[in-house]
């Protein structure tokens, strides 16, 4: 598992970012404060508070390095 910070603050952003993460055959959450969202939940994305920076864990072994060059839209350092 590997966790990284993302930032999801638009309407744009986030269908982009749950059509990315369909493409991967691998669980992703997002972690904000005591909520866990599937990630490829638009509608549970839209439940979480979206103007800071939001966890994400990529339950992944062997795609990670595809699976990040696919986040780097939304990867916040």
């Amino acid at each position: 598992m590997k966790t990284i910070n993302i930032m999801l603050n638009s309407i744009d952003k986030v269908k982009s970012f749950v059509n990315t993460l369909t493409k991967f055959d691998c669980d992703f959450d997002l972690i904000s404060g005591r909520y866990v969202i599937d990630a490829k939940s638009i509608m549970g994305i839209f439940s979480l508070d979206l103007s800071k920076p939001i966890e994400l864990n990529i339950h992944a072994t062997d795609q990670i390095d595809d699976i990040m060059e696919a986040l780097k839209p939304y990867v916040v350092e």
